[in-house]
């Protein structure tokens, strides 16, 4: 699985992908990235990648000669995407959906910055716009850092455990995942609920799925409407 990433910003990656078990995986070559400075293509020795608006507004916009050209550097740049607001939100379903194949997935991320980049960009490169999430970051090295790591930590080997460690997870299950223990069986006079502790595990699994419901009823109920679609 390969990520190309423009940004204008390229001193922020690996930053937290470099760390944990991505990292790991980075290392052992199951996934990598290459980092394409934006500025390199800016069209003045000042390094201009933006402009004013076009019938006014506040705000500057990524120029569409700059990033045409930092696009056209890419040799091989798959499928691109731009992270922005108007696009779909990111979710697990979607997240599979990218890592499938992943020894032939190649993603070219285009990260944003000021008010957006010019439209005429995303119609000409068919760029597919996403969101990972009802909020406005400063720009879009964030959001590609989220979604390279939902990513890789689905392609095999990556996650300690097997199938199961990404299995059994929150929008895995079909909604939120049920509380977790460990050692102290009591800890500050709070003592792990007795189920677990049986040894039963028919009883287990069966308090699992019903503290998923319960909490995915009160916390997530959306998520309960979008399983019986």
């Amino acid at each position: 699985m390969h990520f190309n990433i423009l940004t204008v910003f390229p001193e922020m990656f690996p930053g937290t992908l470099g760390a944990g078990v991505v990292g790991r995986a980075l290392a052992d070559g199951i996934w990598s990235y290459k980092v394409i400075n934006i500025r390199d293509f800016a069209i003045n020795e000042y390094g201009s990648v933006d402009d004013a608006q076009f019938g006014g507004g506040a705000g500057m916009v990524m120029r569409p000669d700059v990033l045409g050209d930092a696009l056209d550097s890419v040799k091989n740049p798959g499928k691109i995407i731009y992270f922005s607001p108007r696009g779909p939100r990111l979710d697990q379903k979607m997240v599979r959906g990218f890592a499938e194949n992943p020894k032939d997935a190649t993603y070219t991320l285009l990260c944003g910055r000021y008010e957006g980049i010019d439209q005429r960009v995303i119609d000409a490169y068919n760029i597919m716009e996403l969101s990972i999430g009802d909020y406005i970051l400063s720009g879009g090295e964030i959001a590609a850092q989220v979604f390279i790591d939902s990513c890789v930590r689905l392609v095999d080997n990556v996650v300690g455990g097997g199938a199961d460690a990404t299995a059994n997870e929150s929008f895995e299950i079909g909604g939120l995942e049920w509380p977790l223990y460990t050692r102290p069986s009591v800890w500050r006079g709070q003592s792990v609920p007795e189920v677990l502790l049986s040894g039963h595990h028919g009883n287990i699994e069966r308090w699992r799925k019903q503290q998923s419901d319960d909490l995915t009823k009160q916390r997530r109920p959306d998520l309960i409407k979008e399983n019986k679609k």
